[in-house]
């Protein structure tokens, strides 16, 4: 390179899922090289399953419709606000503001970074679970904030220890990130962990976020806006990638206080010239789908969840049967995880997550996506029983 990096690089590596995906890409080669199958990716969270009929329709509708190619709104056109609204209101009870209280992203990733660039100076602090999602720590960084982990465990049923994080200097503290119902554990979103939540981030006037894409698979749909005071100190994002198969469309939310919003506004109208007309159409009749469309997504998580279970009971792995969301999270009869996913990788042609890269807590669990259908999920566990 003529030049050096950015010092804010030097915190943070290319992203696990991308390093990992070049490994398997050779592992086929030399897999198809022998005549064997290529390796079942049990990975990362992106559903296999397609959107909703009318989602697609509105698409290719207003794609051919005069005049929709242009730049759009950086707030998105009202008719995906109060649709994003309708929705809060209808499955999680919630009533929002759509000219002020929402704001819509490409994605619910785009919101981590967007909003930890609005609020973070270096030296701010952010309180982010261990395990988590890698996002959090590595957009803090990136800020060149201070991360402050929290400890998610499995004694605990992985929800915070408020006790430890009431005994923790938080001075300097402005953020804090969580995530229920909880990935890469499962744990639901409750009630009572959220009061807990709102009271601690009122009381030490700390920004607290609550990312909740995971509301509609094998979850009750709960937004941590139930509790009462949660709009003074909290914001909570929300995404149409897991609810309605829609994660390469890149449709988020955040959603909360709107002067908090204006302020991520300031940042995102630097960096995108809005979404595409024809998404936010189809997003708006995603929106509002009828039941139907749940319970039909979540009969099929649910096969899939019982076999991915079969393949943690095969390789001998312990998991909470009340844990939901995308994925099966158990921990490794003994060692670390990485080693096992290793083995299981090369020795049987499937990859499971190891738990390690959601931080250290997790160094000792597996995680299985659902994002694969039941023959798949099934010729996994024929290669783990014959390699086993």
């Amino acid at each position: 390179m003529i030049i050096k990096p950015a010092n804010r690089t030097l915190s943070v590596k290319e992203y696990y899922f991308s390093i990992k995906n070049k490994e398997i890409a050779k592992l086929n080669v030399e897999r198809a090289a022998k005549g064997l199958e290529p390796v079942i990716n049990l990975g990362i969270g992106s559903p296999d399953g397609s959107p909703s009929a009318a989602a697609v329709e509105a698409l290719c509708e207003t794609a051919h419709r005069p005049g929709t190619h242009g730049y759009q709104s950086y707030v998105g056109i009202p008719e995906l606000r109060q649709a994003m609204a309708d929705w809060y209101a209808k499955w999680y009870g919630v009533q929002l503001d759509p000219a002020t209280e929402i704001q819509p992203l490409m994605g619910s990733k785009e919101g981590i970074l967007l909003l930890s660039l609005a609020f973070l100076n270096p030296g701010d602090k952010v309180l982010v679970p261990n395990p988590g999602y890698p996002t959090y720590t590595s957009s803090t960084r990136m800020c060149e904030a201070e991360l402050v982990t929290y400890d998610l465990v499995e004694a605990n049923g992985w929800y915070p220890d408020f006790e430890a994080l009431e005994a923790m200097d938080l001075t300097g503290v402005k953020l804090m990130w969580v995530n229920y119902p909880n990935m890469p554990t499962g744990a639901p979103a409750r009630m009572d962990v959220y009061e807990k939540l709102v009271d601690f981030a009122r009381r030490h006037g700390i920004l607290l976020v609550n990312d909740n894409p995971y509301g509609f698979v094998l979850n009750k749909p709960t937004s941590i806006f139930s509790v009462p005071g949660a709009r003074e100190c909290c914001l909570e994002m929300n995404s149409l990638s897991k609810s309605h198969n829609m994660a390469g469309w890149r449709v988020g939310m955040m959603l909360g206080d709107a002067d908090t919003i204006k302020e991520l506004l300031k940042v995102k109208t630097q960096m995108d010239s809005g979404m595409f007309r024809g998404i936010q159409e189809a997003a708006i009749a995603a929106l509002y789908a009828d039941e139907s469309w749940y319970t039909e997504l979540n009969v099929e998580y649910k096969k899939r969840q019982a076999v991915a279970r079969r393949i943690m009971d095969t390789l001998g792995c312990k998991y909470d049967t009340e844990a939901g969301g995308l994925y099966v999270w158990a921990r490794v009869p003994e060692g670390e995880a990485k080693d096992w996913s290793d083995r299981i990788l090369y020795n049987a042609g499937v990859f499971l997550t190891p738990g390690f890269i959601f931080g250290s807590n997790g160094a000792h669990h597996l995680r299985i996506s659902l994002c694969a259908n039941v023959p798949t999920l099934e010729k996994a566990l024929e290669r783990i029983q014959k390699a086993l």
